[in-house]
This record gives structure tokens, sequence and C-alpha cells, in this order.
């Protein structure tokens, strides 16, 4: 290892699972409450992709919520692994910016594609950096997730923004 390279792991540090786990229940907290204030804000044209968005982050709060408190698993969340690289931007979005009572579709759209990047990426490198055992298996499953409705905003915006048309 190089001095520079760990010097790097020295500012990022370590966290607990458990701490890992309470920084993604506040992110997936963040951006339900998010999305359902915003619900009655912005277009009817993607009302209906604002109040899924803020189902599907409830479905993942359930799950972190739920695996938080397993006791099986008590040992694991005790575990230290080492912070991501993504860390520091997934958790900046935990603040969430005021879009106003009348966003536009394309900034609604471009937030929630930059806030599900920041939530792929960071569940992927997750996954890649716990031990073996459930708490892996729900960051794999939440960065499959997050890729999937990454994709689909991609798809929206599209026919919102460069074809002008509904969806």
């Amino acid at each position: 290892m190089t001095e520079g390279s760990h010097g790097i792991d020295r500012l990022r540090g370590k966290a607990t699972l458990r701490e890992i786990l309470e920084v993604a229940t506040g992110f997936e907290a963040s951006a339900r409450d998010f999305y359902k204030d915003l619900t009655p804000k912005v277009s009817k044209r993607i009302r209906y992709l604002v109040e899924e968005l803020a189902a599907e982050e409830q479905g993942h709060l359930d799950l972190l919520t739920a695996l938080a408190q397993r006791t099986d698993i008590a040992e694991q969340v005790q575990q230290e692994i080492q912070r991501t690289a993504s860390d520091s931007k997934f958790s900046d979005c935990l603040h969430v910016p005021d879009l106003g009572e009348q966003p536009d579709d394309q900034a609604v759209l471009q937030y929630a594609m930059g806030r599900e990047h920041a939530a792929m990426g960071h569940y992927g490198e997750l996954a890649d950096t716990t031990p073996e055992g459930p708490i892996r298996d729900l960051f794999k499953f939440l960065a499959s997730e997050e890729t999937k409705h990454k994709l689909d905003l991609e798809k929206i915006y599209y026919e919102v923004v460069h074809r002008g048309g509904g969806v």
C-alpha cells in the first residue's frame, strides 16, 4: 500500500454496519418525505411517478428498518468496514432541495435521477465491501432497485424533456 492510499483510507475511516444502516435509513426516509411533500406540487404528467418514488422509498425504509431490528445479525451489525468512496455524496443526499411551490418537471426529474445515481453507486460499493450475509444481500438488492429506478427515470426524462411528450 502506498503512503497516499493509506492517508486516504485514514480520512475515510471505518464505520460499523449499524452506523451505515442508520445513514441508509435516514437517506430513504428523507427521500420518502421529499417525494410525499412534492406530490401535490408537481404537474399531473409526473405526479404518478413522484407517488411511486415515495412508495418505493418507503419500501426500502421498511427493509432497512426490519434488518436493523433482527436479533440474529446483532453480531454482524457491530462489524466495522471501510467507508466507501461514495459515502459523503450519499450522505449529502440527506439534504433535499427546495424546488418551490410549482416545481419544473425537468428539475424534479434531474434531482430524482441524481439521487438514484448516488444511491445506486453507494449501495453497490457497500455490497462489494460488506461481509457475506443478509446485510450484503440487502445492499445488493437496493443497488439493483436504484439502478432500475434510474433507468426508468432516464426514459421518462427523455420523453418529458427531449420529446416534449407526456409520460
